[in-house]
């Protein structure tokens, strides 16, 4: 219940946060539509621009892009210098400072206290970003009523929302899926479910993610043979079954291309004795 409590408020969150202003700074002759993450003595600036985090540190009337280039495989981190050189007047270690939102958030605020005594460190913003995904697979959906253990084909779509600064790694997603009667298997049904995703690795190009799925609402068929015939059976249930399942979404355009091992494991859901196999492809779109 504690899980569930964390991310009803993970989800109130990600959907009531604000968006974050922009303006337009020109840079080395290139104009770019900017946010202001931290705005002081030293402000930092950022965006993605061509699907690629970009960061800018703003001092007096010089803006400078914050670099970290890759020469024969290897990261030059030109940042940290230039973020020293920056903070020369009342100097912060860059060694440690990544090229992330975080990591910069941090430097600059350190250096804006040294600064400026009266400076107030601002509370955090959040970048919401969504995607719309379809996906199709296989399933032997265990519990459900299915004793011969008989793989059925299902379809679906999902909406994921996450946030690009402070819960980059987490994310809420609204799913729907249908399964399909397969020979041997009478049963179809209907399944909205509201899941929750940790992106235990992340990067701008892959990303690997656990996830739970918290509450459904299923709508099923079964057509069942009894003494008066051919009879079709349907209910209507909602559950809170904590389904466990791995996935990853991999860059391809300006999308994902998705593979997922859905429900491996569900605590406290009756199953017909075989393990899990729930295995979907598909492809998320950046809106």
């Amino acid at each position: 219940m504690k899980t569930f409590k964390n991310v009803l408020i993970l989800c109130a969150f990600l959907f009531t946060a604000g968006a974050i202003a922009q303006e337009n700074y020109t840079v080395n002759g290139n104009t770019y539509s900017l946010k202001t993450e931290v705005e002081g003595p030293l402000t930092l600036l950022w965006n993605v621009i061509d699907n690629e985090y970009r960061y800018f540190a703003k001092k007096g009337n010089t803006i400078v892009e914050l670099k970290n280039t890759r020469v024969d495989g290897k990261y030059q981190e030109e940042y940290k210098q230039t973020l020293t050189e920056l903070t020369s007047d009342n100097p912060v270690d860059a060694s440690k400072t990544n090229l992330t939102l975080v990591s910069l958030r941090g430097y600059v605020n350190s250096y804006n206290k040294k600064a400026d005594p009266a400076y107030q460190e601002k509370s955090t913003s959040v970048d919401l970003s969504t995607r719309l995904g379809v996906f199709a697979g296989m399933s032997n959906n265990n519990a459900t009523t299915n004793p011969e253990n008989v793989f059925a084909p299902l379809a679906g779509i999902e909406f994921e929302v996450t946030d690009n600064v402070v819960l980059r790694r987490h994310s809420i997603v609204l799913q729907f899926r249908h399964s399909f009667e397969a020979e041997d298997y009478d049963l179809t049904f209907s399944q909205f479910a509201l899941n929750y995703r940790f992106k235990f690795i992340h990067t701008d190009q892959l990303s690997v993610f656990a996830q739970a799925k918290m509450v459904t609402l299923t709508f099923s068929k079964l057509a069942e043979d009894n003494v008066e015939g051919l009879e079709e059976l349907s209910n209507t249930s909602v559950n809170t079954p904590i389904g466990l399942g791995l996935g990853l979404d991999y860059k391809i355009g300006n999308g994902f291309f998705t593979f997922g091992l859905n429900d491996l494991v569900s605590p406290g859901v009756d199953t017909n004795g075989e393990f899990s196999v729930d295995v979907t492809l598909g492809y998320k779109f950046s809106l």
